[in-house]
């Protein structure tokens, strides 16, 4: 079984992957950020180490994937191939901080990869407004996204927003960050975890649970009621 979890940057993926990992006892993919050899140049001079930057992360994420096919473990994946070549580069690219050149080449490469490789079994979409995403990524303190400007991580979301409605690679799960505390508590994970096990197992939702009580209620009552409307034994004479 392979889940992802996409997003945009501080939508939470890294917290949610751990959570779900730990959950199901999993194994979990990290995205290459710590060991990531352009991640600091990169937020320093876009243009100048954009392509790098894509391709490292691009190799990264085709790695994982080859491991993930070839193991046959059961794994949760913090951000996909398909942001990388989607969201990410022609963002930079339609930005000017990436040559048409650069970025042809970039998908070209992409578009051989995904020809060999499987899309997970479910995806999961952080949705996070700016200004959330503003606020998760000042309390995680990380020295090099002090230089991301609120208009890129606006087009970003645009970007995330138009791929996940034309997505079709698979079954597909979207939580409103907003509206979700998964990280600190603990009912909303839960939520979370409930619609996960519907959707690979296909289960009943929670919220099925209510209506079938009422209506095993709405039965009970009637059934009463008509007992009650029965005329009474004649009396002998």
């Amino acid at each position: 079984m392979h889940i992802a979890i996409a997003g945009n940057i501080g939508s939470g993926k890294t917290t949610l992957t751990q959570l779900l990992a730990k959950h199901y006892k999993w194994d979990q993919l990290q995205e290459a950020v710590d060991n990531n050899p352009y991640l600091f140049d990169f937020y320093k001079d876009m243009q100048r180490w954009s392509f790098n930057l894509q391709i490292f992360f691009l190799n990264s994420r085709y790695e994982q994937l080859l491991d993930i096919h070839s193991s046959g473990r059961n794994v949760i994946q913090d951000r996909t191939i398909y942001e990388d070549a989607f969201i990410f580069a022609p963002n930079l690219h339609a930005m000017g901080l990436m040559t048409t050149r650069d970025f042809e080449n970039y998908f070209r490469l992409f578009q051989n990869m995904d020809n060999s490789i499987t899309p997970p079994d479910l995806l999961i979409y952080l949705q996070a407004p700016v200004d959330k995403l503003v606020k998760q990524i000042g309390e995680r303190g990380r020295e090099y996204e002090n230089s991301i400007s609120i208009e890129y991580l606006h087009r970003l979301n645009e970007r995330y927003d138009a791929w996940i409605e034309k997505y079709d690679k698979g079954k597909l799960l979207i939580i409103d960050v907003e509206e979700n505390r998964f990280h600190t508590d603990p009912e909303d994970l839960g939520n979370i975890i409930s619609r996960i096990d519907a959707e690979i197992h296909g289960l009943f939702p929670m919220e099925a649970a209510p209506v079938k009580a009422k209506a095993l209620a709405k039965t009970t009552k009637s059934a009463k009621a008509g007992k009650s409307a029965k005329k009474p034994p004649a009396k002998k004479k």
